[in-house]
Formats: structure tokens, sequence, C-alpha cells
């Protein structure tokens, strides 16, 4: 268990990390999921002791570890740019922990072929890293890091510079080789999808500052507040500024629907209405009650068996996914449908106060 107590950093005068408390556990992926600069390798350093915390105190398995070096902990990392020892073999380069550590030459065979045998790496131990594909690179920099058996993993966006294909082996390689280990596991990325896939507990990430933590699937269904579900949506939500006044709902370009359903208790306020792009229908749903709109289509994106349609809804920049091909001219209009049960409601500070009724 890694906990965090009020762990900041600040850098001339800069907050790279607001007061941040979690506890993470072994036996499941914790996910920092956030953009580009939100704070996640800041975070990662920290945990690994390769940078020292402004105020707050890291304990892990309740020893205070505050102020140990990395060196002194028992600790992996992997980062997006993978690195080996050119000049070294696959074998070598797994190996060069243990050799450092004083290992004898039985434990590192044993320890080597055992973590080769998971990452599929074992017919390749004697290859040099310019022989291997970029994927078959990266397996090698997690095993070195495997190889140890450290207690703390941390894996920074380890697979972003690699293909769909690989991402996606890898990705369920990882989680085959850490099922029911009792390292605690923190990875970090910048994709919803990947933390959905991952599952385990995710911490949503903005300016440096946790916005919420909490089992992954609990956070993308019912995010605490609107940065959370931005953070926590590729595509982006599609917003619109919205007026609840008696049973209707309704803004100045046009939009408008009937207050059903969860959405009648709703006092009489502004809010940010907010649907993720498949929810987003093109065809009207067997629902009690749905919100109608017409959209011009800017650009279509296919992508495999999905399309991704650009809109403009009443000066809104917003998507729809379909599963399906779609391939519509510029400038076309399309109906669009939203079972109003989908819709998240937020107050002006941000907050949800209506979550969906339906993932």
């Amino acid at each position: 268990m890694l906990e965090l107590a009020n762990i900041s950093k600040t850098v001339g005068g800069q907050t790279h990390i607001a007061e941040t408390s979690l506890a993470l556990a072994p036996g499941a992926f914790n996910i920092l999921l956030g953009p580009t600069l939100s704070g996640k390798t800041t975070l990662m350093r920290l945990m690994a002791g390769l940078e020292q915390p402004t105020t707050g105190r890291l304990h892990f398995n309740k020893q205070d570890v505050t102020g140990l070096s990395v060196r002194r902990r028992d600790v992996a990392m992997v980062y997006q740019q993978f690195i080996n020892y050119p000049t070294l073999t696959v074998y070598e380069n797994i190996a060069s922990p243990l050799r450092a550590s004083g290992e004898s030459k039985h434990d590192i065979d044993r320890r080597v072929q055992k973590v080769a045998g998971w990452l599929k790496l074992a017919p390749l131990l004697k290859r040099k890293p310019q022989e291997l594909s970029g994927g078959q690179q990266q397996r090698v920099a997690i095993a070195r890091a495997l190889v140890k058996n450290a207690r703390l993993v941390l894996l920074d966006e380890p697979l972003v510079n690699l293909d769909f294909k690989l991402r996606e082996e890898l990705r369920e390689e990882l989680l085959e080789v850490f099922a029911g280990r009792e390292s605690t596991v923190v990875y970090a990325t910048t994709d919803p999808t990947e933390a959905l896939l991952l599952g385990g507990n995710t911490a949503t990430l903005h300016e440096g500052a946790v916005t919420q933590f909490g089992p992954t699937r609990e956070v993308f269904y019912q995010p605490q507040d609107l940065l959370t579900a931005r953070t926590f949506s590729n595509p982006p939500l599609n917003e619109a500024t919205m007026v609840k006044s008696g049973n209707r709902i309704s803004n100045h370009n046009g939009l408008s629907f009937a207050a059903d359903g969860g959405l009648k208790s709703l006092a009489e306020n502004s809010y940010t209405f907010a649907c993720r792009p498949y929810h987003l229908l093109l065809s009207e749903p067997d629902a009690p009650s749905v919100a109608h709109a017409r959209g011009k289509i800017q650009i279509t994106e296919i992508a495999g068996s999905e399309s991704f349609l650009h809109l403009d809804v009443a000066g809104h920049e917003w998507v729809a996914q379909t599963h399906e091909i779609r391939d519509y001219q510029i400038n076309a209009e399309v109906d669009l449908f939203i079972d109003t049960r989908c819709f998240m409601v937020f107050d002006s500070t941000g907050r949800t106060v209506a979550a969906p009724e339906f993932s």
C-alpha cells in the first residue's frame, strides 16, 4: 500500500502538484489519467523518490519513505521512451539490475528466464536491441523493471509510442503479468479508453490536482464534477449551457426539451448539460423523454467500423460516435437525438447535480 498524505510540489513559486492524498493498494492497477502536463509524471517521480515533496509525507506499507532516495526504495519505473543498453543482449539488459545488486548467477538466470517467458522474450534473449521491433524493445524495458520484483512498479505511459496492435497486445500481457502479484502498480496514461480497459482504480488529474479517485468504472460513469467528466472523455464531451424554467430546459441557441424524469427535480437555474458522443444518436430511441436537435456536418472520421461525426449544433461543436460507417457531405444536415436520462448536469461551480441513469 502506497499512501500519499497531503503531498504537494512547488517549484519557483509555481504549483506542480496541489495538495494530494491517495491510498494506492496492490492487487489492481492504479491509473493516473490526465492530459499532457497535468502532473502525472511529477506525481510518479515523487512516488519513486526522484523528487522530494514540498509538503506532506509518503508511506509505503506503513513505513515513512518521504526522505529516502530512489536507490533505497523498492521501486521500478518504466518510461514512455524505452531505454535499453545497445551493446548488451536482451538477456544482459534484463539481468543488469540484478547484477548491480549482487544476485547470484543462478538466481539471475532463474528470474530472467521467468520474466522473459511472461513477456514472450525467451526466443530473443541472445539478440541485441537494434535487432528488435519497437514493441519487442519496449518489452525488454518492461522486463528489466519487472525482474527486480519491486514492491512498487511505476509505468509512465509505457505503450504510447507503439502502434495500436502492439499497444493492445502489451496491455493484455501486463494485465496477465500483474494479476495476483503483491506489487503496487501505478500506470499513467492520457487515454480514457486505456484506463477503462485496464480497470482497477483511477485518479483523474487536472493542472496538478487530483479531481477524483475511485474504481475506474465509477469515476467514468459517475464523475463528481465537470473537470473529471472532461478528463475522462475521448472524444470530448458534448456540452451546452441550458436554463431550467418551469417544465422546459432550453437555451438562446434554440435547443429545447422537456424537463422529464430526474430533470424535474432540478431547481430553476442555469446549468451545463453534457453527454458523451456515443449518447448522441442519429435515430430516435425508444425512451420516455428525448431531446431533438439538428446538426450540420463539419467533417466525418471513419475509424474501422466506427464513424465520428463532427457537427455544428446550434453553434456548439459536438461529436456523434456511431458503430457503423457513415459518410456525409460537408454541411449536410442531420437529425440528432438524446435520451435525456443520459445527460450529465453540472451547476455553475462545475459540481455534478445529475448523473446519467444509463451507461
